[in-house]
């Protein structure tokens, strides 16, 4: 496999780096202490087609495939995590699950929209006493004639004041019973349905993250996605490609820190000479370096079995779990190599320290990964 990038990424690339440079990063450290979600930048984004990398043109995307996607979401996040975390959870989850298990109707009614940022999407799973443990929410799903009534709140979600729309999973059967969840797409506007609390975080601090709460919300039977119960097989393969996702976000991360240190190793003289010459620094580089690309690696090859259509669960779960492990250490290395200097916020290496670790946390955390992939080959 050519790990290089091909034609397109390298203009993906370019056109990315000429965007951040001009509407990311004279803002964003402004964005990260206000904690603000800059809406307007994703607008922007839309129009250039990074909102529905992987949505068909007919439901007016870009039509891409994993490999661009993987271009796009770590080119972002090499100048901000943040952003690049928000363009990959509207891309791969709301938007994703949409175009995976809509149908026509649904999908040309949500992914015109959410492709061309008109509309920001979020994604709700997760809940405050059930993390992992999906199987036992608290948030319902109740049939009444022709419409459904959801109950409950959802945490940790991604958009979840500013986001237009979500894809919703509750559950509608009894906990911890078989085909107990479904999946539905809740508007924005609609009754019952309201944003709660936000949440103050270490980092990742421009991308929204808040509460989705339900208080008898009535949706037609129309919104619902998929069949009755199938819910959770839905976001569990929603999830093999965001894996792929987080990896490239850590990834992302992590080119930035090293890129970042190696420059600063270069300009930074100690006792007449760049700190770089010192074997200290270079083997920190060294392995920085080794382990990116191996991150890489693995990534891609996911993306490649994505592409293909084939089965991933194993490969995306090693490639999220070894890219955001590293990401962390990276990162981590970065500010070591800075010193004094990486421990302030007018250098570089302190945000994507803060800004790593969840990456190891976000759509399963690195014990979740360990557990996907010793199961999976274990159950021969």
């Amino acid at each position: 496999m050519d790990f290089k990038y091909s034609e397109a990424q390298e203009s993906i690339a370019t056109m990315i780096r000429d965007f951040a440079n001009k509407h990311i990063r004279p803002d964003m450290m402004k964005w990260d202490e206000a904690q603000t979600f800059p809406v307007e930048l994703f607008r922007k984004m839309g129009e250039l087609g990074l909102m529905g990398v992987l949505v068909p043109t007919e439901y007016g995307g870009s039509g891409m495939g994993y490999f661009e996607y993987v271009t796009v979401v770590s080119e972002v996040a090499k100048v901000c995590g943040s952003i690049g975390l928000s363009v990959a959870a509207h891309n791969s989850l709301c938007t994703g699950h949409i175009l995976a298990f809509g149908n026509e109707e649904q999908k040309k009614k949500y992914l015109p929209k959410l492709a061309s940022g008109e509309w920001i999407g979020a994604w709700g799973l997760t809940e405050a006493n059930t993390g992992s443990d999906s199987g036992n929410m608290r948030c319902t799903a109740t049939k009444d004639g022709d419409e459904w009534v959801l109950n409950g709140t959802k945490n940790w979600i991604t958009h979840g004041i500013s986001g237009n729309v979500a894809v919703v999973l509750a559950r509608t059967g009894e906990p911890r019973t078989r085909n107990n969840i479904t999946a539905f797409v809740v508007e924005r506007g609609t009754p019952g349905f309201e944003a709660g609390k936000k949440e103050n975080k270490l980092g990742m601090r421009a991308s929204e993250t808040a509460e989705l709460v339900f208080d008898n919300c009535r949706i037609s039977d129309a919104q619902r996605l998929g069949e009755v119960g199938s819910g959770f097989p839905q976001a569990m393969k929603v999830l093999d490609g965001g894996r792929i996702s987080i990896a490239a976000l850590s990834l992302g991360i992590a080119k930035g820190a090293y890129e970042a240190s190696v420059k600063y190793a270069k300009e930074r003289h100690q006792f007449d000479q760049p700190i770089a010459n010192f074997q200290a620094i270079s083997f920190k580089l060294a392995d920085m370096a080794t382990q990116i690309e191996a991150s890489e690696m693995l990534i891609y090859q996911a993306a490649d079995m994505k592409n293909r259509g084939e089965k991933m669960t194993k490969e995306s779960a090693m490639a999220k779990y070894y890219a955001s492990e590293v990401c962390v250490r990276v990162s981590t290395d970065a500010v070591q190599v800075f010193g004094g200097y990486g421990y302030t916020k007018d250098f570089p290496v302190e945000k994507y320290y803060r800004d790593s670790k969840l990456c190891t946390i976000g759509e399963g955390t690195s014990e979740i990964q360990k557990l996907v992939i010793s199961r999976s080959i274990l159950k021969d």
